[in-house]
């Protein structure tokens, strides 16, 4: 534009920016996503480490549109799973416009908890606000000592908040559209994801394995949709379940088909509200021997291994 030519004074009108959610596991980065969206976009379980995927949320307010990235929890990675889990985040750390750092404060700021976040926190180049989260059931004691640990480390406002329960979201939302660049809108103003729907109807029926199953089980399976016909009344979904070993075959489908059965009934709910719409949901437990550590599995059910891996 020479000097001559007027200025667009719409280049400036809107802001947009990508807003990464990074913690430690279970610190409720996929609740706040939710609260903040408005949606249940990201999987909630009682269990630790159900996010293993990013999932992008979207929420468009007047002039700024924000695009949130709910990350795997900082853990220490012990498999290609955890590993590509860690990957997921820490790409999502450098392409954050703003860091939406979300801490447990119940849990205590000990170096164990700390050190990660340390860590993942030197990759960081965009400002940083931090959602000191689960305050309603924190102890007092708890909150002011990560008060003080975070005034000596991380530079940046503290909300104390409650991502279950609300409280704090308002002002959490508020200081973080301040921080949006400049920028035009990059997704339509009524997308609420960017993500494709087979990635969500696969997350739900991951969802209720979390909430029906114990002990290995959730974290040894993964699902994906391998047919998905929309057009009809009900809405045809093909998804297979895929567990690690034979034997775990037989405990997701349990005796007679019980187990198997309550969680087709858990998803298919979960599913229609989701779209709106009547779902058969057609389930296939096919066992993929050791797929969390084999690279050529991982790939095939969507994730990413670092290249340095």
């Amino acid at each position: 534009m020479t000097e001559s030519e007027p200025s667009n004074p719409e280049v400036s009108a809107t802001r947009t920016g990508y807003v990464t959610l990074l913690g430690r596991p279970n610190a409720g980065k996929s609740t706040l996503l939710n609260r903040l969206i408005g949606q249940h976009l990201s999987i909630v379980t009682s269990k630790a480490q159900t996010t293993w995927q990013r999932v992008t949320g979207i929420l468009t307010v007047d002039s700024d549109q924000l695009i949130f990235l709910d990350t795997p929890g900082l853990l220490e990675a012990k498999d290609l799973l955890q590993r590509a889990m860690l990957g997921a985040a820490l790409e999502a750390l450098s392409e954050a416009d703003i860091v939406l750092l979300v801490i447990d404060a119940g849990r205590r700021p000990d170096t164990k908890e700390t050190e990660r976040i340390e860590r993942a926190l030197e990759e960081a180049r965009a400002p940083i606000v931090v959602a000191l989260n689960k305050i309603d059931e924190a102890p007092a004691a708890m909150v002011a000592a990560w008060d003080a640990w975070l005034a000596h480390n991380v530079e940046g406002p503290v909300h104390h908040i409650s991502a279950l329960e609300g409280d704090g979201a308002e002002a959490l939302l508020a200081e973080v559209r301040e921080k949006l660049p400049a920028g035009p809108f990059l997704y339509p103003e009524d997308d609420i994801a960017s993500d494709p729907v087979r990635f969500f109807v696969a997350e739900l029926v991951r969802e209720c394995i979390f909430e029906q199953y114990h002990q290995e089980i959730p974290y040894s399976v993964m699902c994906q949709v391998e047919e998905f016909r929309e057009g009809g009344d009900p809405v045809y979904i093909q998804m297979n379940v895929y567990v690690e070993r034979k034997s775990q075959k037989g405990i997701v489908i349990g005796n007679q088909g019980v187990a198997i059965r309550a969680l087709g009934t858990c998803a298919r709910k979960k599913i229609e509200h989701f779209l709106g719409e009547r779902v058969y949901l057609d389930l296939w437990v096919k066992p993929l021997k050791g797929w969390r550590k084999n690279r050529s599995h991982l790939n095939q059910l969507g994730f990413r291994i670092p290249e340095d891996e």
